[in-house]
């Protein structure tokens, strides 16, 4: 019966101590495979941008998010490939970055919704490269996200400026 305590316990222990393990990283195919998407869908929101805005503070934001994403997602592939890390393909990028898109709420002008879209995207994307600089177990992704973390928050910060401008007063 003592044993069965003893198993007992240590499973008990094993769970908790490696989920709480689990907790404080996070997978490194999972940082790059979302990460890689939200750039995406960054790029994507800016052609649509630079085609349906009127505004040149919107355009000039959206041109910022195709070429620092772009770059950005260039880099992260870079280091996915050295690590063997499997990227995902454009179709699949495409798929995510679509659900991100799609986020452009009706019944707002295109300016309005684009800079809300904005706002919300950023704060996850500060969000999980935050996890990741303290998370991921890679020491280059690791660096890359802390790197990426600075310009990130400043597209965040800009987002929420534009968002305050192109604020339909009711």
């Amino acid at each position: 019966m003592m044993r069965i305590y003893k198993a007992f316990f240590a499973t008990l222990l094993l769970a908790v101590f490696g989920s709480l393990y689990a907790a404080d990283s996070m997978d490194a195919d999972d940082f790059v495979d979302e990460a890689s998407a939200k750039g995406i869908a960054e790029i994507e929101s800016g052609k649509l941008a630079l085609e349906k805005s009127t505004s040149p503070d919107i355009k000039a934001f959206a041109q910022q998010m195709i070429d620092e994403h772009t770059a950005a997602n260039r880099q992260l592939a870079q280091i996915a490939t050295t690590k063997q890390l499997e990227v995902a393909t454009e179709a699949e990028l495409m798929s995510k970055a679509k659900k991100w898109i799609l986020q452009l709420r009706d019944g707002e002008s295109f300016d309005e919704a684009y800079a809300n879209n904005q706002v919300a995207s950023h704060e996850n994307t500060v969000e999980l490269y935050r996890k990741a600089a303290q998370q991921v177990e890679d020491a280059d992704l690791k660096a890359f996200a802390s790197k990426s973390l600075p310009t990130l928050e400043q597209h965040w910060e800009k987002a929420k400026q534009l968002a305050a401008t192109h604020k339909k007063h009711d």
